[in-house]
């Protein structure tokens, strides 16, 4: 059944499905919040604050292209939150493309957004829609200060790092599990992709205003090394990430390694069940919603040239926060006027890397980036 909201929250049940659905609400955008459980969705939507305020729909819908496309047809922008999206984001890209609709996700899988790209990208682009995965604060806020930082001329090489306080959800956990079990990780070199090491060991980084280094790891790679690729100015890109919380860093390895030796020899439908129990045990509760005297965030991102340095760093809070309000403001670029790239995009390429900023600082979720430069 079509819907006459121009807007779904696809996952809205979830951790930052409801915080998407809280951000429309300030934004006054009608939504369809979808996922596959009615009831699970209306008592997550219900207890969004103000919710009586903004009009609204649940509705629930299997997982299938043909269901997703009759359930969101009429809807001009779906904002997808169910992953592991190299598993599920499949069929709701799909049923975009049914229905003409602009698609985003939340994703941080490397391999599900080169996946996207050779699929969906050129078709995505002869429709003049946007296919925009990735939009989450672990990745969207580096790739702003990166674009900062290549306001200035003559830099080639990105070095970025993101750090945040808190814990996974259960969904970032199931997607850290299938990243290592079912996916090589990129850098870019020289403008080609280049495998990390698949040791899984831990680096450690230098984190801007504080004395004690961070403990990071490729993540699958991240978007950055993606969404550069074919930027005139960029040849190199490395990125790293973590968590605040060294103990729970050290732990990550030997969470991955366990899993990995579970599955050997495994099925892929056997390893996809034991990454579920796995992800289950690590984390499967709902987290607690996030208190910004605790979950702060940080990116930094080092960029050079032969003759030239940039350093910008952004702090912030609530990053699960700064994904939501990053896809409403998506919504509402969308729903006024066409993005400024169609097809395979990153936010910044499609909704302009300084507009993004200026939401996440109206709303008060990040400081004035910091910058330095020297020639």
């Amino acid at each position: 059944m079509a819907t006459d909201k121009k807007v779904v929250v696809y996952g809205a049940s979830g951790y930052t499905g409801r915080l998407i659905c809280e951000y429309l609400r300030e934004y006054n955008i009608p939504f369809l919040a979808a996922g596959r459980n009615r009831a699970r969705v209306q008592e997550a939507v219900a207890a969004v604050p103000g919710i009586d305020t903004v009009e609204y729909e649940v509705a629930e819908v299997e997982h299938d292209a043909a269901a997703l496309a009759e359930a969101f047809r009429g809807a001009q922008v779906v904002l997808n939150t169910v992953g592991p999206f190299a598993r599920f984001g499949h069929e709701v890209v799909q049923a975009c493309l049914e229905i003409g609709a602009h698609y985003t996700d939340t994703n941080g899988e490397q391999n599900w957004m080169l996946d996207a790209e050779e699929r969906y990208g050129a078709e995505f682009t002869a429709r003049e829609l946007v296919l925009t995965p990735g939009l989450a604060q672990m990745y969207t806020i580096g790739e702003i200060a990166a674009n900062i930082c290549l306001e200035t001329p003559g830099l080639d090489t990105l070095d970025i790092e993101v750090f945040w306080k808190g814990h996974p959800t259960v969904a970032s956990t199931n997607t850290i599990l299938t990243n290592a079990a079912f996916a090589a990780a990129y850098y870019l070199e020289q403008n080609e992709y280049v495998e990390w090491p698949a040791d899984g060991g831990l680096y450690e980084l230098v984190v801007p205003g504080q004395h004690e280094l961070g403990l990071a790891l490729p993540w699958g790679g991240t978007s950055h090394p993606v969404w550069f690729r074919h930027d005139p100015r960029v040849a190199n890109v490395r990125a790293l990430g973590g968590v605040f919380n060294r103990p729970l860093m050290q732990a990550v390895p030997q969470i991955v390694a366990g899993a990995l030796a579970k599955m050997e020899g495994r099925t892929t439908e056997e390893k996809y069940r034991i990454i579920d129990e796995q992800s289950a045990q690590v984390r499967s509760e709902m987290p607690p919603r996030e208190n910004p005297r605790i979950n702060t965030s940080l990116d930094s991102v080092h960029a050079s040239g032969p003759l030239g340095r940039a350093h910008c760093v952004i702090h912030g809070n609530c990053n699960y926060k700064q994904t939501a309000l990053l896809n409403a403001h998506a919504a509402a670029h969308l729903l006024q006027t066409r993005p400024r790239r169609t097809g395979f995009a990153s936010s910044c390429q499609a909704f302009g890397h300084r507009e993004l900023l200026g939401t996440l600082r109206a709303f008060g979720l990040v400081l004035e980036p910091k910058l330095e430069v020297h020639h």
